[in-house]
């Protein structure tokens, strides 16, 4: 079962409150719709990978304020006893509509929009832009990984350089919608059900008093489930160290999963040490790599004819290093009975309360999004991206498991064409405007 712990009410920005006094002293409490979307692509991207909406479905179910918020909000002096009071009883009424986890998105398109009473729509900005918004990064990020590794193993190892334990658990997760195979983090283990992976640290290898007794003791310990880190002093010869320790445990019909490396020019490395396990009779003996892999990394060392199984992906991609933010914004849409348009300069949005219509060819790949009204019809072969998730702020669907998300996506980036998956200088995607949305645009 997938665990969130909730953050409450206060996880919002000061002037989501204010804002809130003031509309609620003057009786401003029409419904309003709200747009979740991305402006723009960071460098090198070219589509976006929707999620963090279970966590965020689970965060409005319970977006209330503790007795204890309420008096922190009175030590301020900014919020008068009515609307502290109105406070108390808070509860978020709203409908949600959302592109489901793993769905593939491009830029201008909502993948989430709000439509709630205008305080309580006002007041979950923050968290929406937050939640949605870190844990696509990170799943945008991934993806582009997998594309990159052809096929190989990809696990998370970004755990102890990500800005945080709560950012840590959300690439760990985020990462395995995109197809990452495992985590090293064993409390995102536990909470979400990811496989969890690890090897060995060189202090582990310097504890002992030379480096194949270190391997020796290892595959004492873990006889069906070792893997040899093998650069701590020279890989090559860490490399034969490990094959004599491989071939022992073949003896006693056990086996040696695999070999890592973590420095040096690992393409050539690489390529050394799968002659060496071969040579050895081992060729069922996987090598593994870590130390700065991203998919900018992968590609190139793919590239330059790596022998390499699998990746031990970190900091790069838990930080998203290349592009670390995304410029989401939430913005309004529609107040009362009339569309609403920020139109300033480069901020431009689309108002009104919309759909995003997807058109597949013959074989279901995708060929191109159409953003339009939310009550538009569509035709026989396009498919309509958002869907009610919450009704009168209570949750109205099934939420999937995290293999269910996980099949989501993968279904989704085979649909998608590599010509926009390139890692770099790939081709923009069609999106184009319904004439009906263009019209109430322009007026």
């Amino acid at each position: 079962m997938t665990t969130f712990q909730k953050s409450g009410a206060l996880f919002t920005d000061l002037y989501e409150l204010t804002m809130a006094a003031a509309y609620f002293d003057h009786n401003v409490t029409d419904n309003a719709a709200f747009s979740l979307f991305i402006h723009n692509y960071p460098k090198n991207r070219n589509y976006f990978v929707a999620a963090g909406l279970a966590e965020t479905l689970n965060e409005l179910a319970d977006f209330t304020f503790s007795d204890q918020d309420i008096d922190y909000l009175k030590s301020t002096g900014l919020f008068n006893d009515n609307f502290l009071s109105y406070l108390k009883g808070f509860k978020f009424t709203g409908t949600v509509r959302a592109m489901p986890e793993g769905t593939i998105f491009f830029k201008d398109e909502p993948v989430l929009e709000v439509c709630a009473p205008l305080i309580e729509a006002q007041l979950v900005e923050t968290l929406l832009i937050n939640t949605i918004g870190f844990q696509t990064l990170i799943a945008t990020k991934a993806a582009r990984c997998i594309h990159a590794a052809k096929g190989r193993t990809l696990i998370d190892f970004a755990s102890r350089r990500t800005q945080g334990k709560d950012a840590a658990l959300k690439v760990a997760r985020s990462s395995y919608i995109a197809g990452f195979s495992a985590t090293s983090n064993v409390l995102a283990g536990k909470l979400y059900g990811i496989p969890i992976s690890g090897t060995m640290a060189h202090s582990y290898v310097t504890a002992f008093e030379n480096e194949i007794k270190s391997f020796e003791k290892y595959a004492e310990t873990y006889p069906k489930n070792s893997v040899f880190l093998i650069d701590t002093y020279d890989t090559i010869e860490g490399a034969k160290n490990a094959a004599n320790v491989a071939l022992s445990m073949k003896k006693k019909g056990n086996a040696l999963i695999g070999v890592r490396l973590d420095s040096g020019d690992m393409a050539t490395l690489s390529r050394q040490v799968r002659k060496i396990l071969d040579d050895a009779g081992l060729p069922d003996v996987k090598i593994f790599a870590s130390s700065g892999f991203d998919e900018y990394k992968i590609a190139d060392i793919i590239k330059n004819g790596a022998c390499i199984d699998a990746f031990g992906v970190g900091t790069k991609m838990g930080v998203s290093a290349d592009a670390p933010y995304l410029d989401i914004v939430y913005k309004m849409v529609r107040f009362k009975d009339k569309n609403i348009q920020k139109r300033s300069p480069g901020k431009i949005n689309l108002p009104g309360e919309k759909q995003v219509f997807r058109q597949t060819d013959e074989k279901g790949r995708f060929s191109g999004d159409t953003i339009g009204l939310k009550n538009e019809t569509i035709t026989d072969n396009m498919i309509a991206l958002l869907e009610i998730v919450m009704k009168n702020g209570r949750i109205i669907t099934t939420p999937p498991s995290l293999d269910e998300i996980r099949k989501t996506f993968a279904r989704n980036f085979s649909c998608l064409d590599d010509a926009y998956k390139k890692i770099v200088g790939a081709a923009p995607y069609p999106v184009m405007i319904s004439r009906q949305l263009m019209k109430i645009q322009n007026n």
